[in-house]
């Protein structure tokens, strides 16, 4: 007698209900990532329109992770849609991303503090959503890159 319970528990598409709660739950998080950057990049201009600190390096790093919002959300949506290519890019960047904010973080002298920790909150989100589109029910969908990444 074959065993049925594996074909019936594990998703085959990306449209089983269960992938689809985790991708919108991928887009929370990166929604939460987008509005941290946003509250970043005001703290830095209310910051400069103070008359404190507000480097060079802060508007443009702050610039850059808000305008990297809009491609994570496309990717995530595509992603949803079962488009294996954006599911890997989504997967590798939001594990890259956060740790390479941490790392320059925590180079001396480069940023202030309240400014790295506000940094370090958006890679959380952003660690969320790369915990969820490693799920085994999610990286099944996605067939062909697991058994490319194995070979």
């Amino acid at each position: 007698m074959a065993d049925t319970t594996a074909t019936t528990t594990a998703p085959e598409t990306y449209e089983d209900p269960r992938v689809q709660d985790t991708f919108k739950t991928v887009h929370k998080f990166i929604g939460l990532y987008g509005v941290i950057s946003v509250i970043v990049l005001g703290t830095v201009a209310a910051m400069a329109i103070t008359g404190n600190e507000a480097s060079p390096f802060m508007w443009i790093r702050g610039s850059i992770l808000l305008l990297v919002w809009p491609l994570f959300h496309r990717m995530a949506t595509r992603s949803a849609q079962g488009d294996a290519r954006q599911y890997d890019r989504l997967a590798t960047v939001t594990v890259i991303l956060p740790i390479a904010i941490i790392v320059v973080d925590l180079i001396p002298g480069l940023c202030p503090p309240w400014y790295a920790a506000m940094q370090g909150v958006s890679a959380l989100a952003l660690v969320g959503a790369a915990v969820l589109t490693r799920k085994a029910e999610v990286r099944n969908v996605f067939p062909k890159l697991a058994k490319k990444k194995k070979a």
